[in-house]
């Protein structure tokens, strides 16, 4: 039974509680915590430079960095380790473009998905009406489920190369200064990876969502119900042919035991 005919003996909101409207209420919830969690992110970074001459030491160097994760652009002073002098340090890497995209299609699809559910919950009657609709959700359905999986594997790529770039060991063989061993380098602590690795998840857990609801949008659609309809009308044809086929048969053993019944009798 569609969607359509269900509303049809429901009230307005009932819509939510079925697989199409439900869904589609978890995908707009999925998406803000995906595109939260990534474009909210703001991460530190500490390293300590501990030099010979002690007054240069500086044993607490805090290295900030955020979405969209232009690293290239993030510098931070170090000492140089030879008087009071310093060093601006830069750090390598441009991952922007997977975050960027990755938090845009997150932003389309909540602004998507909420648009489809306003439609299913006060539009319904013209959603059924009208055949092109569900068309366009179904086909805009599989678009954005291939592009959350696309966004969400690049992203996870992207991550990790953050992740080796921002790591002290690795940003302390930028530092001129730590590459002299009369010089002790060292990582005071770390960044926070659990908000990065959280979106990573709802990214998939969306493409999930929008995969699986694939199958609830075409069966609004004039495709499926047009499939239905001839496996109907060939399922009805077959049987009229049976019943057809039946009728024959009972009349011609009527036919053929009447005489028989009459000689039998003689």
């Amino acid at each position: 039974m569609c969607v359509c005919l269900q509303l049809a003996s429901a009230g307005t909101f009932q819509v939510l509680k079925l697989p199409l409207g439900f869904i589609r209420v978890l995908e707009w919830l999925f998406a803000i915590f995906a595109f939260a969690t990534c474009g909210g992110y703001s991460g530190q970074l500490r390293i300590s430079v501990d030099c010979m001459e002690k007054a240069s030491s500086n044993l607490s160097i805090g290295i900030d960095f955020a979405y969209p994760f232009r690293l290239y652009q993030v510098s931070f002073e170090a000492p140089a380790c030879e008087g009071m002098r310093r060093e601006r340090v830069f750090l390598i890497g441009d991952y922007s473009s997977s975050a960027e995209f990755f938090v845009t299609i997150a932003v389309f699809a909540f602004l998507y998905s909420l648009i489809a559910t306003i439609v299913y919950t006060f539009f319904q009657n013209k959603y059924c009406e009208n055949s092109r609709a569900p068309l366009i959700d179904f086909v805009v359905t599989v678009v954005f489920s291939f592009m959350w999986l696309v966004s969400s594997s690049a992203w996870a790529k992207a991550l990790s190369d953050v992740k080796v770039a921002t790591d002290p060991d690795e940003v302390q063989l930028l530092i001129s200064a730590c590459k002299d061993q009369t010089n002790k380098c060292g990582s005071v602590h770390g960044s926070r990876w659990s908000g990065l690795n959280t979106s990573v998840v709802f990214g998939f857990l969306n493409f999930v969502l929008w995969a699986g609801n694939i199958w609830f949008v075409f069966k609004e659609t004039s495709w499926h119900k047009g499939s239905s309809s001839l496996a109907g009308g060939a399922s009805e044809k077959h049987a009229g042919t049976f019943n057809q086929q039946s009728y024959n048969q009972g009349s011609f053993d009527h036919q053929v035991g009447g005489p028989t019944s009459y000689a039998n009798q003689m």
